[in-house]
């Protein structure tokens, strides 16, 4: 009788365990969905991540979250690229805590401190060589678009010319860290650059050649004879992350190096998404050997703490007493919590290591593409990588000869050689239909098969999917339709592989939706979806 009382007790108490976890589960359920319904009826709607990612973090180490409701996720998107060591690692945990436990002021201006001091030391360790000999180093406001902003003031000041030269990606797109377009005509327009890519191509031709022809098309914006005063500066992203991942070649990177030092016009390095061994080095110029003259830097070197600085040759030095500098330049916890971060990655050759756990998720992730067509093109650079979403029924992009490329490249630049500007009114034009070139034939040479059409609506539904099985991940790119995967520097080979396992399922359960119902699913806003799988 004792043993079948004993027997009894036992199963009671396992039964309470279990209804009191019942109940802690309803409990934290109800926490969790009336802080979404308060932030929903609190904040604006353009809420961006929030909206997307219906989770609400209490808790988070390394690559994993577990939100108020007791749910975790793996983290693929580190903060746009901010956790370069993942949630609380304990070097940065320890390096916050030894400011505050000091006493030290955590609001400084502009005034030197040790804490600055330290900072400033360890990034210069880890600047290209040719910049480190004669930087100098400008802390702005909080947020990269501050550092962007401060870059071409600086810029500015110090060539004592307007306008500014940047990128983009696609002939129908626009950077969006550009600056407004000029007003006078006779400088070129800011936003109506070709950049080097494949798989869109501005040309419709790719490779090597199309480099060649947007490299061309630069060149003959900065000719002399084109009628176009000389601009303040040009500001380019070594792989642009926010647009879809887009890496030009490392010869395009050294050839606007060379068009821009031959000119005296500074060229400014977007790093902010792409620093601190992001891309598999440590900046991503040095995949090129390109030294650049301004680096804009913020994310990771904050060591998930704001912070924001320029980076810069000392002969650009032009500024002077009393020039308007931001409020919350000395951020002392984000400056120790960089120094955490910049040395520990500097150590521990974390940015060789996201090369090579970076280089095999992307092996795999195109062995996955070859089995879905909805995975349309599969682009990286390190733990940098986009996985762009196409409609494999639409109708693919036509591309041009490489002989009607080059007279798009020479139609820019009329008889007299002057150029043609590139304004908000009239873009630059894109390849086939969109250029209205005759594509009907062309003794050029035959046409290369385009890209299909991006599908945003396909990407948002892998998002989704990629939620419901506990991964987290980020939209980006043409017409938001590219993945992006930024995990922290820290993942582990295990990690790497659980990340690609819930991709790979998602991106199937995607794939079989679409084939059974002919049509692309329509794009709305996530609802929070159960899953049942622990980071």
């Amino acid at each position: 009788m004792t043993g079948l009382g004993e027997i009894a007790a036992r199963a009671h108490e396992a039964a309470a365990e279990a209804c009191a976890r019942t109940e802690s589960s309803r409990g934290a359920r109800f926490v969790h969905e009336g802080i979404l319904r308060r932030q929903s009826v609190r904040e604006p709607a353009a809420r961006t991540y929030a909206r997307a990612l219906p989770i609400v973090p209490v808790r988070a180490r390394g690559l994993t979250i577990e939100g108020a409701d007791g749910r975790r996720y793996l983290d693929c998107l580190s903060g746009a690229g901010a956790l370069a060591l993942g949630h609380n690692h304990p070097v940065v945990l320890e390096a916050i805590r030894k400011v505050l436990d000091s006493g030290a002021p955590l609001h400084a201006l502009d005034l030197a401190t040790p804490v600055k001091d330290a900072f400033v030391t360890e990034l210069f360790r880890t600047l290209p060589p040719g910049l480190a000999d004669r930087a100098r180093v400008r802390f702005c406001g909080p947020a990269g678009t501050d550092a962007v902003k401060a870059a071409e003031q600086l810029v500015q000041s110090a060539t004592g010319r307007s306008g500014m030269l940047a990128f983009t990606g696609v002939p129908d797109g626009a950077t969006t860290e550009a600056p407004p377009m000029p007003r006078d005509p006779t400088h070129p327009s800011s936003a109506g650059l070709p950049q080097a890519q494949d798989y869109r191509c501005p040309f419709g031709i790719g490779s090597a050649r199309g480099a060649e022809l947007a490299a061309r098309w630069t060149e003959s914006v900065l000719d002399p004879v084109s009628g176009l005063a000389l601009p303040a500066g040009m500001l380019l992203e070594p792989v642009r992350s926010e647009d879809g991942v887009i890496t030009p070649p490392d010869a395009w990177m050294r050839r606007m190096r060379q068009l821009t030092a031959d000119r005296s016009v500074p060229l400014i390095a977007d790093e902010i998404q792409t620093g601190v061994g992001r891309t598999g080095a440590f900046w991503a110029v040095d995949h090129s050997g390109v030294t650049p003259d301004v680096m804009v830097l913020s994310n990771a070197i904050g060591g998930s703490l704001p912070l924001a600085v320029l980076v810069y040759r000392d002969d650009l030095d032009a500024g002077e007493p009393h020039t308007p500098t931001a409020a919350f330049p000395g951020n002392q916890l984000a400056m120790a919590a960089g120094t955490a971060t910049l040395s520990y990655v500097r150590e521990n050759s974390l940015g060789e290591r996201a090369g090579a756990i970076g280089s095999r998720m992307l092996d795999q992730l195109r062995s996955l593409a070859r089995e879905f067509p909805i995975l349309g093109d599969i682009r990286g650079r390190g733990l940098l990588i986009g996985i762009e979403l196409v409609d494999p029924a639409g109708d693919a992009e036509v591309g041009l000869t490489e002989a009607q490329a080059q007279a798009q490249v020479e139609a820019e630049v009329g008889a007299d050689g002057r150029h043609r500007v590139v304004t908000a009114d009239r873009p630059a034009e894109g390849a086939g239909a969109r250029s209205g070139l005759d594509v009907s034939g062309h003794d050029g040479g035959a046409f290369m098969g385009g890209p299909r059409p991006a599908a945003p609506e396909l990407a948002a539904a892998v998002q989704r999917e990629c939620l419901r099985r506990g991964l987290i991940v980020d939209l980006g790119g043409r017409r938001t339709s590219v993945i992006r995967l930024l995990p922290p520097l820290t993942i582990t080979d295990g990690q790497a592989t659980a990340v690609l396992d819930r991709l790979a399922d998602a991106v199937a359960n995607v794939a079989r939706n679409y084939a059974a119902s002919g049509s692309r699913p329509h794009r709305q806003d996530q609802q929070h979806p159960p899953h049942d799988q622990a980071g």
